[in-house]
């Protein structure tokens, strides 16, 4: 139902795409969520929304969505599962869904008891593939084994050996300028902004300090608020460029499919652990705002301790 609307409140927009886009700008201003995540969300919301105008024949506008039954919702997840929509990727949409809903309650007095009573979708969640301590040295020392210049080699060792040395999101990497780069030298731990803007602080290693250091020797302008990970245009380095400089390497060297930028961050948590770290400490050098995320790689390790004792045990055939 809708609830009476109170002076703090917004004036309602007039259809749902506006709805929709007061909703996305909330997201990106208020909580600031990643861009990704942004994209994510309002496709997420737009799909719904498309959905709900085929299922009623017209459009939602806020009363529409106020009265949303369960059924509706079942209806929505139901087409989904049958266009084989991952459970994981079901949830992530009824998340976005969940959050959409209480903007709508906060903003314009919108509610609607029903989409609390919508379980989500049970899936196995994935563990995250982490590479073996060489294949992950392999790619930090040797990345730029075939690029048409010192400077990009320095570069991209720099890069990779930043994403397996300290653990960090692709994103993160890309994010930092000149100034905040770990010096060698110096043993300042590296200030990363994870999501949300979440601060935390990680210590280097001298080799990644190197390898650092040898780029911003070749660096074509390293001003303090310049990209420290630059392109061959001189701006911030694309994402989708250091995946493509990953997947030709791992090509080239026979290394798995799953050899990407994130997991190194995965090997980076997995070894750490196999080397004895605490979960807590590295749940910090993550930046993993619950334990229950990096509780994962205990699985991992464990699957992998098993997996060597099935390989080795005489009894285990």
């Amino acid at each position: 139902m809708m609830s009476e609307p109170i002076a703090t409140r917004s004036i309602a927009p007039a259809n749902a795409e506006a709805v929709r886009a007061a909703w996305c700008a909330w997201l990106a201003d208020e909580r600031r969520v990643a861009p990704a995540t942004l994209s994510a969300y309002g496709q997420d919301l737009a799909g719904f929304l498309g959905f709900i105008t085929r299922h009623h024949g017209a459009e939602p506008d806020l009363a529409a969505l106020a009265d949303l039954r369960l059924a509706d919702f079942r209806a929505w997840l139901a087409e989904a599962a049958g266009a084989g929509i991952t459970a994981a990727t079901r949830g992530r949409r009824l998340s976005a869904l969940r959050s959409f809903f209480r903007f709508l309650g906060k903003r314009y007095g919108v509610e609607n008891s029903q989409i609390a009573l919508l379980a989500g979708p049970r899936g196995k969640h994935a563990l995250p593939r982490a590479l073996s301590e060489p294949q992950a040295l392999l790619i930090a020392d040797e990345i730029g084994e075939e690029a048409q210049t010192a400077s990009r080699e320095a570069r991209d060792v720099a890069l990779f050996s930043l994403l397996y040395g300290c653990g960090l999101r692709i994103a993160e990497a890309l994010g930092l300028d000149c100034i905040e780069a770990p010096r060698p030298g110096s043993d300042a731990p590296l200030r990363v902004r994870g999501k949300r803007a979440k601060e935390r602080l990680v210590p280097v290693l001298p080799a990644v300090r190197a390898a650092i250091g040898a780029w911003l020797a070749l660096h074509p302008c390293p001003a303090p608020g310049t990209a420290l990970f630059v392109g061959a245009r001189g701006g911030r380095l694309n994402p989708a460029v250091a995946q493509r400089i990953l997947r030709d390497f791992r090509r080239r060297r026979g290394l798995p499919e799953h050899a990407t930028p994130h997991a190194l961050r995965h090997s980076f948590a997995t070894h750490l652990l196999a080397s004895g770290a605490d979960l807590r400490v590295i749940q910090e050098l993550l930046g993993h705002a619950s334990l229950a995320s990096t509780e994962r790689y205990t699985a991992m390790d464990t699957n992998a301790l098993l997996a060597v004792w099935r390989r080795a045990h005489p009894r285990s055939g």
